[in-house]
């Protein structure tokens, strides 16, 4: 499966690449532009099923949604939930001069999956559901990927508190995501 989809991207890049080189003389109008971007979304959002079908994969945030409704805009290779292995990795970090306990100005947490769970809404809006339980977190994660393209946002929401965070961002196969990972609690 992972092999299909990944010659699916293959194979709709070189196309997009092809179509670029044809249209070196001129500008391409807004119709083909649109399909161009809609082929790309598609070959995105294939990927990102797949390497959650997989249980690898990392969403690289680069919003951050408090619990009242605030944002933070984010650096994206620092704010991230990642799955490999039936373990999670969530770290939020924000650009202050603290170094914080993950040593890079936020908290990075790691622990076991249970209950992985993904469903479709009729509209083919993906649902992730999953829990955490490690030595420092305790929540449950709820994630959310839109349809045709690779854009989600994921709801943290820890069982011993009521501090819920939201991420906001893209999904990624392990492989082409690059997080920076702090010292983990």
């Amino acid at each position: 499966m992972k092999r299909v989809i990944t010659l699916v991207v293959a194979c709709l890049l070189m196309v997009c690449m092809g179509v670029a080189a044809q249209t070196k003389d001129r500008k391409l109008s807004k119709k083909e532009m649109d399909q161009l971007q809609a082929q790309i979304d598609s070959a995105q959002h294939a990927e990102a099923l797949s390497a959650i079908a997989d249980t690898a994969f990392t969403l690289q945030a680069d919003r951050v949604v408090f619990k009242y409704g605030q944002r933070a805009y984010v650096v994206s290779n620092t704010n991230f939930v990642a799955v490999a292995n039936g373990r999670a990795t969530v770290q939020v970090s924000f650009n202050i001069p603290v170094a914080g306990p993950n040593g890079m100005g936020g908290v990075t947490v790691e622990g076991q999956i249970s209950d992985y769970r993904l469903t479709f809404d009729k509209h083919d809006t993906a649902f992730l559901r999953f829990n955490v339980q490690g030595a420092a977190i305790s929540a449950q994660v709820f994630i959310t990927m839109y349809k045709y393209s690779n854009v989600a946002s994921v709801d943290i929401l820890p069982n011993f508190n009521s501090n819920r965070i939201t991420l906001e961002g893209v999904i990624l196969p392990n492989n082409r995501s690059f997080v920076v990972q702090g010292n983990t609690l």
